[in-house]
């Protein structure tokens, strides 16, 4: 959905004048000039709701603020903070990523809980498996009050919005009513069907206001896959059409999207990726005329489906139409122990040595900054057998140069290197790429024990988050500990 600058300086200008137009995550809203007055059928008032959309759980301006005026200004301003909410999150990868602009608000990410990983109890290291639930309160935490999204890892993510109703008579408030939404997507593991679940909460009004017939239509919508023409399976309970009173009495549902394999790109990857937009929108009970936001689209990550043969359930189990699996597109995370104890330490210490000492690293380069530590820079992961051992050959001859033939201690220690022999990024990638900085990377022989240890996590971290092969895909590293 692209917002242009006319929509911008329009938005602006609605807004210096008094009119309330805002925009939430991505959302593109439809402004609407105010509608002539309604009369009620009782006498002529002039009967307007003012609708915003909001931050989810931003602390809204109570109905005595707004009749004596205070609360109009925080209240303008609350909407415009959700503005720069517009786009996707900034982890997003794939064709998604040029589809809308990028959030200017942060993500959540995973639970502090869950954020550091102690080293395995069993004798082979292995990365964690990736979260496949989430509940409400874990999405509501997540989200907080200032969050556009909350990634607890590529196959459990959420977003949301607050939508708030200000009930006018005469130019005059005489009501408040809002309620939160939130949406759930998760995925199944080695599953195709992603699962959408709707929170319709924190129902409330004040005052005097139609809150209570006022009709709220939800709807999911995806208005772009790559390639284009894709046909989705949908399911669930979503009711189309309900009250607010009736919302308010069934607070959740869910819909499913499910994508058959074959209509993805060329080739054994069969790659295809999508938007998938939860679209909230009202309209006014009788007597009333609505302005403003008329609604919101609450921008999810970008789904993306595969059947990789390199990943898992590549075959379905033997039925063609279950093969491969469904994620998030967005960058996950690797996380690598240094702590006392951790199998891989020696190997995190290399790579946190390279994060923040690059010039203290080998080989030497004056401007080294090793890629994988931010979602704009993530890395790559090949399969292809000759550049990952084309990358090993070029970090060993760098060990080699500064430790001599007998680097390895004979046979105690191996070269490391980062970025991993496994990324497009490695140690050769500038015999693949011209432009790529030479000896933008990092050498260094660590123990044997501690490098396979890594090896065997970064294998297994592919493995477990469906990490691709290309530019289309990505990832990036946290050193804990």
């Amino acid at each position: 959905m692209t917002i242009n600058r006319g929509n911008n300086l329009r938005l602006r200008d609605l807004l210096a004048t008094g009119a309330v137009i805002s925009g939430l995550l991505g959302s593109c809203l439809s402004s609407a000039q105010a509608a002539p007055a309604v009369s009620s059928a009782a006498n002529s008032d002039d009967l307007r709701v003012e609708s915003y959309v909001l931050p989810v759980g931003a602390a809204k301006p109570s109905l005595e603020e707004l009749q004596s005026g205070r609360g109009v200004q925080r209240l303008q301003e609350l909407a415009r903070q959700a503005e720069p909410g517009v786009g996707l999150a900034a982890e997003t990868v794939g064709p998604a990523a040029s589809y809308t602009p990028v959030s200017d608000r942060d993500s959540g990410t995973e639970l502090p809980a869950q954020d550091e990983r102690a080293a395995p109890a069993e004798p082979t290291p292995t990365a964690p498996e990736p979260a496949r639930t989430m509940t409400f309160n874990e999405c509501k935490k997540g989200l907080g009050s200032d969050k556009a999204f909350f990634i607890k890892s590529r196959f459990a993510v959420c977003n949301g919005a607050s939508f708030l109703q200000t009930w006018v008579r005469n130019n005059r408030p005489v009501g408040e009513s809002m309620f939160n939404v939130r949406v759930v997507g998760t995925i199944a593991k080695n599953s195709r069907t992603i699962d959408f679940r709707y929170y319709f909460t924190d129902f409330e009004t004040s005052g005097t206001t139609g809150a209570a017939a006022m009709p709220i239509t939800t709807k999911g919508s995806i208005p772009k896959s790559w390639p284009a023409g894709a046909r989705y399976t949908r399911g669930g309970n979503k009711p189309g059409t309900k009250t607010f009173a009736e919302l308010k009495a069934l607070r959740t549902f869910h819909e499913t999207v499910t994508a058959k394999p074959g209509q993805g790109s060329s080739g054994a990857t069969d790659l295809l990726f999508a938007v998938y937009e939860p679209v909230i929108s009202y309209s006014p009970p009788a007597g009333w005329t609505l302005t403003g936001a008329l609604g919101g689209k609450l921008f999810m990550l970008a789904p993306r489906w595969e059947t990789a043969t390199y990943l898992a359930n590549s075959t379905g189990g033997g039925n063609p139409e279950k093969k491969g699996a469904a994620t998030f597109s967005y960058v996950p995370t690797l996380t690598l122990s240094a702590k006392e104890g951790a199998l891989e330490r020696a190997e995190a210490q290399h790579i946190r040595q390279a994060f923040l000492n690059p010039q203290d690293t080998k080989p030497y380069m004056s401007a080294k900054k090793v890629p994988g530590q931010t979602a704009k820079d993530p890395l790559h992961r090949t399969v292809s057998a000759k550049r990952n051992e084309d990358n090993r050959k070029a970090a060993v001859k760098q060990c080699k140069r500064y430790w001599g033939s007998n680097y390895t201690n004979g046979g105690k220690k191996e070269c490391d290197e980062y970025p991993f022999a496994s990324t497009y990024e490695g140690a050769a990638e500038p015999d693949y790429d011209a432009d790529a900085k030479k000896f933008n990377f990092s050498a260094k022989p660590i123990a044997k024990d501690d490098n396979k240890a890594g090896g065997l996590i970064l294998k297994s971290f592919y493995a477990k988050n469906r990490i691709l092969d290309g530019m289309d895909d990505g990832f990036i590293v946290k050193i804990v500990g």
